[in-house]
């Protein structure tokens, strides 16, 4: 199945594990050696309105895709987390 990044971006993925909404399709990473999709990215979501900044990004690889249906990405994640960034915040560092 062939589909655009705009048709991409409406599907909301959602662990078939536990059946957790992940969130939607923000961006993908590409092979531009093959012009092959590697994975799919969901960013963080803002905290307090993005004053606090965002909540960690999660990247899907493709392996983890089970099936892309006509509203829905259904994924089953090989590991516990799919979370590659690490953000940390507090309030100590804003009083310096």
């Amino acid at each position: 199945m062939i589909c655009s990044l705009s048709e991409l971006k409406q599907k909301e993925i959602i662990d078939i594990t536990d059946g957790t909404k992940i969130g939607f399709v923000d961006d993908v990473e590409m092979d531009l050696e093959n012009s092959a999709v590697t994975s799919l990215v969901v960013y963080g979501r803002p905290r307090f309105f993005g004053l606090l900044g965002r909540d960690d990004d999660m990247i899907i690889r493709c392996d983890e895709i089970s099936v892309v249906g006509k509203d829905t990405i259904l994924i089953k994640p090989q590991k516990p987390s799919v979370i590659t960034k690490k953000t940390s915040f507090s309030l100590e560092s804003l009083c310096k």
